[in-house]
């Protein structure tokens, strides 16, 4: 099956915390998960738990300006292929059988036209309720599944139905229900199976980030990468349909989904990171690694001394990481390397081509618009000309890219 987005709307109770093993298997099948937190499922999980795991923003407010300028809550109901209530507590199926809309989750509950999962948890009581029965049988009759919990005992001591299945159950149910739509789907006349991912069975690696040389233990050498044009293009990857390893320096950025992320600091430990994660189809040194890094790197905080004179630093040279992976029998088929210039962009990227051995260089003047930006304009720099592109959003910008990667792959290393 293909990789789908779901939302995962977490209510108040104990069992939340399942909700966090569910998301891992969920991210492990490939799919995009997009957590709702409600105020009461926060007393029990953090949002800050939620995006690490999940690798997105976790949406809580109805009325955050932010979110409604870039996702609202109309938009996040229908971007989904499937809304998942768990853990779905008594309150949250009260609402949702009455149409109730006072917060973000059950906003988007009356908002969404995308199938909805309701996956109970509560007190033995609460779930043998007549109440509690007759809004599950409104939820069943208006098309919503909910699934029937499991009988244990309950964090209040008592023990009967209204224990939360366990994640493995829930993921099954999601998997069959997913399933299920795209047979669905498949039955109508206009229905067109998923295109083919350009980039499966294919292993990238890529780098992103600066890195940060340490002075002393409180001060380092680093330059002003955000990450967030690398991140794109491990997102892009992994969604054409490859295996995704992203070295990362320091940046604070959510792990793109379907992403495999290994955080460094130094250039040093990325030059061995990229040599203990090969072999690889291509490798992307998207990262701003530091070329200098201080000699001697004193054990504690250096002090003034009230003289006026500033402490020595000397600077000793990183590793060229490219260069090496260049000469390297571990050499990808593709190895693309990144070059932000501040003047004579192609000029400069076409002497780093030749200098640095890679394929292909993809440069960006940084003089205008500074590192972290939202947009970037590149040029394809590679032995047989270059390649202008139009001023775009990063994420079109890695789409774009990966595109051409996939196209270039299937040229010079056919799969099979």
């Amino acid at each position: 099956m293909t990789a789908k987005r779901i939302i995962l709307i977490i209510g108040g109770g104990i069992a939340a915390y399942k909700s966090i093993e569910l998301i891992r298997l969920l991210r492990k099948s490939g799919h995009d998960v997009r957590c709702v937190l409600t105020a009461s499922g926060a007393q029990f999980v953090t949002p800050l738990t939620l995006a690490a795991i999940s690798g997105n923003t976790v949406h809580q407010a109805l009325f955050d300006l932010t979110a409604e300028v870039e996702m609202g809550h109309i938009e996040l109901s229908r971007s989904a292929d499937l809304v998942v209530v768990c853990p779905a507590t008594a309150n949250m199926m009260a609402k949702m059988a009455s149409g109730l809309a006072d917060d973000l989750a059950s906003t988007l509950l009356l908002a969404t036209d995308k199938p909805v999962l309701a996956v109970p948890a509560m007190n033995v009581r609460m779930w043998l309720h007549a109440a509690t029965q007759r809004n599950i049988a409104v939820l069943r009759s208006d098309g919503i599944e909910v699934m029937t919990p499991d009988d244990g005992d309950m964090a209040c001591g008592e023990f009967g139905p209204g224990r939360l299945p366990e994640p493995a159950a829930i993921h099954a149910a999601i998997t069959a229900k997913l399933a299920a739509q795209h047979d669905v789907l498949a039955g109508q006349p206009d229905f067109a199976p998923p295109t083919p991912r350009p980039l499966a069975g294919r292993r990238i690696l890529i780098t992103a980030g600066p890195t940060h040389e340490p002075i002393d233990p409180v001060r380092y050498i680093a330059n002003r990468s955000s990450g967030k044009q690398g991140y794109a293009i491990a997102a892009a990857a992994a969604e054409l349909g490859a295996e995704v390893v992203l070295l990362s320096g320091p940046v604070a950025l959510p792990t793109p989904a379907g992403v495999t992320r290994i955080d460094v600091e130094s250039a040093r430990e990325m030059a061995e990171a990229v040599d203990s994660n090969l072999p690889a189809d291509a490798a992307i040194l998207v990262a701003a690694v530091a070329d200098w890094r201080a000699a001697d790197t004193s054990p504690q905080k250096i002090k003034k001394d009230g003289s006026g004179a500033v402490p020595p630093l000397m600077l000793t040279e990183n590793p060229d990481i490219l260069a090496g992976l260049a000469k390297s029998d571990k050499r990808p088929p593709l190895l693309v390397g990144f070059a932000a210039e501040t003047n004579d962009v192609i000029a400069n990227a076409t002497a780093k081509l030749a200098r640095k051995g890679c394929d292909w260089i993809v440069a960006n003047d940084v003089s205008a618009d500074p590192m972290g930006g939202e947009t970037n304009q590149v040029h394809i720099v590679s032995p047989t000309g270059v390649t202008s592109w139009d001023r775009l959003p990063k994420s079109a910008v890695a789409r774009k890219l990966m595109e051409s990667i996939a196209d270039e792959l299937d040229a010079r290393a056919p799969l099979g």
